[in-house]
């Protein structure tokens, strides 16, 4: 089975990242986290969402963007977005690739969307009332379509 990364820059809400951490671990998937986060890794509501999961996670927490790309200067990055027009399905997902997601509120940094503007990707929606949707709903849809895609 293939191994991918999932990033999330800046989180806010402890309940996303444990349900995001029990959707990495049942995938075989690394979970890596951009500070600051928006909450404590020992909130109870991350070990609730989280639940038993949370000691079998491959987790590392970096202390901002800069620390994450020198601890994976090879990183092959693939950035979600509504800020975009191209859609997720065009991703290439290659294997361990990182997918990276921005912060609940207000998605990735400003600054990432010059730098990273080739590797943005938008998960479409068509709704009339739409904005984007929950950040764990986000990276499990965009998650599952590279293990479809690249399933042994």
């Amino acid at each position: 089975m293939n191994t991918y990364n999932v990033v999330l820059v800046h989180p806010e809400i402890p309940q996303n990242t444990g349900n995001i951490g029990r959707l990495c671990v049942s995938t075989n998937t690394r979970l890596h986290l951009i500070e600051p986060l928006g909450y404590s890794l020992d909130d109870k509501y991350i070990k609730r969402s989280g639940m038993d999961y949370w000691k079998f996670l491959d987790i590392t927490i970096y202390k901002d963007w800069e620390e994450f790309k020198e601890k994976n200067p090879e990183a092959e990055m693939y950035f979600l977005s509504t800020k975009t027009t191209k859609v997720f399905w065009d991703c290439p997902y290659p294997d361990n690739c990182f997918l990276v997601f921005g912060r609940e509120s207000s998605g990735l940094p400003p600054e990432f969307y010059d730098i990273y503007k080739d590797r943005l990707y938008t998960l479409p929606m068509d709704g009339k009332f739409h904005r984007s949707l929950n950040l764990a709903n986000s990276v499990a849809v965009a998650l599952f379509e590279g293990l479809r895609r690249n399933h042994n």
